[in-house]
Parts: structure tokens; C-alpha cells; sequence
């Protein structure tokens, strides 16, 4: 007569409930929330930073790591990726963005930002224009790209050994986050929603300005003003996780950065400004245009000062008080009437915006000479120090000492 080995049975019963590893139930979550982050690490460290703007360069160790992790945890194709990339940055917001929130609505972007991104990626004329210089080796070519979604099935069942019936649920997280945190977040909200350091000729935005859930990829606008810089902080008060790990690894011989934020460089203060000036400001012409944003913020605040003080009406002022150091096509036209009446009201003010709209023109001016833009640059500041406007004098004080 047969006989179950009752303990091998209970034995086998206990690893389908719990798995190899036999943990509780908030090992697993830490677990999880470790290796989900390191799949965000994973695509701004090598598949963002190195991959697609090449602001630096990953030792061939951590290059396959990166790879490897990918395939297991998203099944993502490296030239896919970055092809679609680049091709956002190079038709952002316009209808040949791949996932432009204003272009295809946020509630299309954020819910189904990972529809968006298999569509594209199987546009072959985007993958061959775009994703150049991509890993083009034996296992790129016969195992990640040909067998992409086999990584994420093997990824099921190491999950399965080790917790047992929760694995499924600790694979289905890792499936969700990639589409949710990069295709509905990054891609969705930011370039809806958050705040500005720079007027970047699109509409992104920073999210947070502590950049860990995501890598640091909350740090978009960041991002895409100085698209290729292997750092996305620029701010005291701004934290890019990413960052870190690449210090770590640059630190111990893993990685080479090419290339961080530009920093204005402060010289001696120049009678006039010179050829070298304004080098230095179209080098630099977000940082100087942000610096320009502070001075018009403070010139707004001195208004609302004295508008608090004569008990006059305040209302259009305050509405009108984020755009005016915004470039026209980004104000919208619900809030145009609002800025217009500003300015008329406010004289200091519509001078300010008309001499940022006049020094944005001497980088956008591609027609006249270096020497012509120079005597441009210098007959601005001296407007800008005989306007009697403080703000306007401060920065053009301050513009006469930056050096390329």
C-alpha cells in the first residue's frame, strides 16, 4: 500500500506559500521597492544618461549589468529605447513627439504611456534614425533583442522560487512600474505639471526637486535644458539620486561623466560689454534668463508692495505674475489680457518684459555678425543701467562681469 511522505508533501505546500527565501511580509515589500529601484537606476544611469545622450561612459561591467537587469525586470530593447528618446527631444511637443502630453492629452500619456511607446517602437524609421551607436553585439543581437520578453518570464519564475504564490505579485509591481513611473510620469506629468528652473523651449517641467522615487528623473526640465549633461540637479536645494550612484561609480573607476550643467563664470567687472560677454551669455543664456526671472520676480514683489500699500486692487497683478517672465508662445491665451493689463498698469514691469524679450533676440539672431550682436549687447546694458529700474540695473551690472 502507498504512503505519502507527509513532510515532503508539507515541505513542497510550504514553498508554494512562501518560497525559498520564507520571508515576512514586509521583507517582501523591502524587497521589492529595492529591486524596483534599481530598474529606475537602471534606465537613467545607462539606458538615459549613457545610452541615449552619451554624457558619459559606463565600464563594460556596469554597461552589462544595466542590460542585463533591463531584460530580466522590462524586457526593453536598448536602441528602442533610446530611438524613442531622442526622437521626443528632437520633435518634442509637436505631433511626431512619441509621447508629448500636449500633443496626445495627459490622461493618454499618463494611462497609457506604454501603448504609446510599443507603437513607436515599431516604427522601424524611428529605430534606424534614431538609435545609432546602440550595443549592436552577439548577445544584444541573439539574446535581449531576439528573446526580450523571454528576460521577464524568467524574471516570473525566480520570483516564484523565492516567495512561493507572493511572487506573482512581486513580479507583477516590477512589470507596472517602468510604464507607470517612466511612460505615465516622467513622460506624462513631466511636461503638464511642476515647476521651472528654465524657459527650455518645450514644456517640461521638474516635478520634485528631490529627485529619488525616480532616479532623479523628476528633475525633467533640468533635463531638458541641458539634455546632455550626466547631472540633472542645478539647484542647492535639488537632490538627483542618480547622481550619486554615478559619483559612487566614477569614484571607483566604473564611470567616466563627459558632461555637467554649465555654471556662469564671474570676471571683473567690464565698462562695456565685450565679444567675450556675450559668449558668455549665450553659453550660459538659461542660467542668465533665470537670473533675469529673479530680478523681474522682485520687481513684481516691490509692485505688489506698493499696490498692498494704497489698498489698490491687487487681482490682475497676482494673475499676471507667473508669465511675465515667460516667452510669449509658452503664455496661454486665457492669460494674455491679464499680462497685457499688467503691463499697461505697470510700467517698470512692461519695460522689464520688453528688454527680456529684446536680449533673448541677440542668440536668436543668427543673421547679424559677432561684432554687431556685441555693440547689440552693449547698447542694451546701457538702456537697461539709465532705465532707473533697480532690477534692470543689478542684472546688467551683473551681466558686465560674466566671462566665457
Amino acid at each position: 500500500m502507498f504512503l505519502p511522505d507527509w513532510a515532503a508533501l508539507n515541505a513542497t505546500l510550504n514553498w508554494l506559500a512562501h518560497g525559498l527565501w520564507n520571508l515576512s511580509w514586509w521583507q517582501v515589500v523591502i524587497y521589492t521597492l529595492v529591486v524596483t529601484h534599481i530598474t529606475i537606476a537602471s534606465v537613467t544611469i545607462y539606458l538615459h544618461r549613457h545610452q541615449a545622450h552619451r554624457a558619459m561612459d559606463l565600464h563594460p561591467s556596469m554597461s552589462h549589468f544595466f542590460r542585463f537587469w533591463l531584460w530580466l525586470t522590462t524586457g526593453q530593447v536598448t536602441k528602442e529605447w533610446v530611438a524613442i528618446h531622442r526622437k521626443h527631444h528632437a520633435k518634442c511637443e509637436t505631433k511626431d513627439d512619441p509621447h508629448s502630453p500636449h500633443a496626445h492629452g495627459i490622461e493618454t500619456v499618463f494611462w497609457k504611456g506604454a501603448e504609446l511607446y510599443r507603437a513607436e517602437s515599431k516604427n522601424l524609421d524611428t529605430v534606424a534614425k534614431f538609435g545609432h551607436g546602440t550595443p549592436n553585439d552577439w548577445v544584444e543581437r541573439h539574446v535581449y533583442t531576439r528573446f526580450s520578453w523571454q528576460g521577464i518570464v524568467l524574471m516570473l519564475l525566480i520570483n516564484l522560487a523565492l516567495f512561493g504564490a507572493a511572487g506573482l505579485t512581486v513580479w507583477a509591481v516590477q512589470m507596472m512600474w517602468i510604464p507607470v513611473m517612466a511612460a505615465g510620469i516622467i513622460n506624462g506629468i513631466g511636461h503638464y505639471w511642476g515647476y521651472r528652473n528654465f524657459e527650455a523651449p518645450d514644456a517640461s517641467t521638474n516635478i520634485t526637486p528631490w529627485g529619488i522615487l525616480i532616479g532623479g528623473e523628476e528633475l525633467h526640465n533640468n533635463h531638458h535644458t541641458y539634455p546632455t549633461s550626466a547631472k540633472f540637479s542645478v539647484k542647492k536645494y535639488e537632490f538627483d539620486m542618480g547622481w550619486v550612484y554615478i559619483s559612487i561609480m566614477q569614484a571607483l573607476g566604473l564611470a567616466k561623466v563627459k558632461k555637467t550643467p554649465p555654471k556662469l563664470q564671474r570676471g571683473t567687472f567690464q565698462p562695456l560689454a565685450t565679444e567675450n560677454t556675450l559668449e558668455a551669455l549665450i553659453a550660459n543664456r538659461y542660467e542668465v534668463m533665470a537670473n533675469y526671472a529673479k530680478q523681474m520676480r522682485l520687481a513684481c514683489k516691490a509692485e505688489l508692495a506698493t499696490l498692498k500699500a494704497k489698498r489698490a486692487d491687487m487681482t490682475t497683478l497676482l494673475a499676471a505674475k507667473r508669465w511675465l517672465h515667460r516667452d510669449a508662445d509658452k503664455v496661454p491665451a486665457a492669460a494674455l489680457p491679464n499680462l497685457e493689463l499688467a503691463r499697461a498698469e505697470h510700467p517698470i514691469l512692461d519695460k522689464m518684459v520688453a528688454m527680456r524679450e529684446e536680449l533673448r533676440q541677440l542668440w536668436l539672431n543668427t543673421s547679424m555678425s559677432r561684432e554687431h550682436l556685441t555693440a547689440e549687447l552693449a547698447a542694451w546694458c546701457h538702456r537697461a543701467e539709465a532705465s532707473g529700474i533697480a532690477a534692470l540695473q543689478e542684472f546688467s551690472i551683473m551681466l558686465r562681469t560674466a566671462k566665457a
